[in-house]
């Protein structure tokens, strides 16, 4: 792995993100950083976590899947469990997202017909006003 190191304004600027989120995944244990006195200095792996926390949120994921995800990781093999795991996540978001779906079209139908009764309804409220 690289020995390249990265302070907390490179990662924000790289992964376009404020530095008060990084701390936020840090103070929730997802990153460690060194410590040089107060400055924290984060490895590749810390960087790494980082965009696999980003990616996660973006697609749906709590930060308990994410840090399962993290915990996983191992590039000595192939990170073969975690991307095994990534996989079983994506697959059980997206019957989630599929189902969502379907609720939001039967909300529509419902929405629908309750605005037709109501538009009937207001109708005939209108026609036996008018006729008296």
């Amino acid at each position: 792995m690289s020995s390249q190191t990265y302070s907390i304004s490179d990662l924000a600027r790289e992964l376009d993100i404020t530095t008060r989120a990084i701390r936020f995944y840090e103070e929730q244990g997802l990153l460690s950083p060194e410590r040089r006195g107060q400055e924290r200095i984060y490895s590749p792996r810390d960087k790494v976590s980082l965009k696999l926390i980003l990616r996660g949120k973006r697609i749906g994921f709590s930060l308990a899947e994410c840090r399962e995800l993290i915990e996983l990781y191992d590039p000595t093999s192939g990170n073969q469990k975690q991307l095994h795991s990534m996989l079983a996540k994506i697959t059980e978001r997206r019957e989630q997202l599929e189902q969502q779906l379907l609720d939001i079209e039967q909300m529509k139908l419902e929405l629908d017909t309750a605005e037709e009764r109501c538009v009937q309804a207001l109708e005939q409220t209108i026609k036996s006003q008018q006729a008296v």
